[in-house]
């Protein structure tokens, strides 16, 4: 930790808003509240505000598992939060803002902040670098990475650890177990096609409606997953801070991710690996909460010791770039060669369901898959759980297009301006419906 980073800001006079406080957050409401594993099972982590709700029906159109319905007065609802998978494409879709986020840490985050006997590590998506801008004035898409890392450090995060780091990890470890199930041709308890494993609402979904299939899942954590343990034991080795006082903020483009981080499995550093998750615009609230001139900052480098990554890390944030990045350790691995072009644009996908054959010297064609949304990845399911699918490997993204389009993404202003016809037809629907007579 350099003595620049040592020295917390002055963040006293920023008010935290207590537990329950609903709390506006980029043009969405949050309602601040940090549960705990023991809350996971009955936890709402999106829901629909009735009072705002005009019945339009654009939210159930985008939930990929029914888990939003129609109610009596024609308003929607989420009717169990056990068939809602977290995705929050509910949310990013609402024209009318009425999809809210029912956990927020961002309070909690803010008090660690200030407590001079905590030392807070970030663990940063890369979707998140790409995103962040927009709630800046930048156009949709541009990289600000340099003044994120500046502005974390500003906040006073104490280390900037990446979540990129861990990409790569999990780049070695996919690739590697891909390549002994291929060995073993698929049999015994290495079975094939082996699918992704870095898609919270991915593996929600897979565990809820194709429990059968999880043999088939790769057995590697998510990036963060991995990210967590390592920052409470080899980042408080070689930083040489008790890993005690370590409070690990995930930092997501995706309202999943806070899922992920209550799960009971997460505590491989014998704490709770991830304390805390935010996303995308909870990041940006606390920015300006700060009164950080983002915009000026300058481009900083993440700490070194979690925060170093290749290129292979970055793409992760699309569809078919966790494909993408282990195929080409698998082909180089397979061949004994290195590929003239790392770029194996064909497994690129930003919506639907994409098959490629890779042509592997040594091997033949690797049979691979990439599917951007889960209505896709049900078709894909059924196949393999017919046990027609010729696939080796197959990568889910919840969010079509990926984590750059993750519920915890800033919300495109186009959406929340519905149209005056829109508006009028969907207030008409909403009071037909209150006046039905049963």
């Amino acid at each position: 930790m350099s003595e620049a980073i040592k020295k917390k800001p002055e963040l006293g006079s920023i008010k935290v808003d207590p537990s329950g406080t609903v709390q506006k957050t980029e043009g969405v409401n949050y309602t601040i509240y940090s549960p705990r594993v023991n809350d996971l099972g009955n936890l709402y982590f999106v829901e629909v505000d009735s009072n705002v709700c005009e019945g339009c029906g654009e939210c159930e159109t985008h939930c990929p598992t029914g888990a939003i319905q129609e109610t009596k007065d024609g308003t929607r609802s989420i009717v169990d939060p056990a068939a809602c998978m977290n995705c929050g494409q509910c949310l990013t879709h609402c024209p009318y803002g009425a999809v809210t986020e029912r956990v927020s840490y961002v309070s909690e985050v803010f008090e660690k902040l200030k407590d001079p006997d905590t030392v807070v590590v970030t663990m940063t998506a890369p979707a998140v670098r790409y995103a962040l801008g927009e709630c800046f004035g930048t156009p949709v898409g541009t990289y600000t990475g340099g003044k994120m890392q500046a502005a974390l450090r500003r906040l006073g995060f104490d280390y900037i650890w990446d979540n990129e780091w861990t990409a790569d990890v999990t780049i070695m470890e996919e690739g590697t177990e891909l390549l002994e199930r291929v060995k073993h041709g698929g049999k015994g308890d290495k079975p094939l096609p082996q699918f992704t494993s870095c898609c919270p609402g991915w593996i929600k979904f897979c565990e809820s409606f194709y429990p059968d299939l999880i043999p088939h899942l790769s057995t590697c954590k998510s990036p963060v997953g991995m990210l967590g343990p390592l920052a409470k034991t080899y980042g408080a080795e070689q930083t040489g801070v008790d890993p005690k006082k370590i409070y690990t903020v995930s930092i997501m483009p995706c309202i999943a991710k806070k899922y992920e981080g209550l799960r009971p499995e997460m505590h491989a550093s014998g704490q709770r690996d991830i304390d805390a998750t935010i996303n995308t615009r909870e990041l940006a609230y606390m920015i300006k909460k700060a009164g950080i001139n983002y915009m000026a900052l300058p481009d900083e480098e993440p700490d070194p010791v979690l925060g170093m990554a290749t290129g292979a890390a970055t793409i992760f944030g699309t569809s078919g770039g966790v494909m993408e990045a282990a195929l080409r350790l698998a082909y180089e691995v397979i061949s004994g060669k290195t590929l003239a072009d790392p770029s194996i644009i064909a497994v690129r996908t930003a919506n639907g369901i994409n098959k490629v054959d890779v042509d592997v010297p040594g091997f033949g064609p690797v049979h691979i898959a990439v599917v951007s949304g889960l209505d896709n990845a049900a078709k894909v399911c059924e196949e393999v759980r017919a046990g027609t699918s010729n696939l080796h490997f197959i990568e889910v993204m919840t969010c079509p297009g990926g984590c750059v389009n993750g519920g915890g993404q800033p919300v495109d202003p186009s959406i929340m301006e519905a149209s005056v016809f829109k508006k009028m037809v969907a207030k008409v629907n909403k009071r037909f419906n209150m006046r039905k007579i049963a």
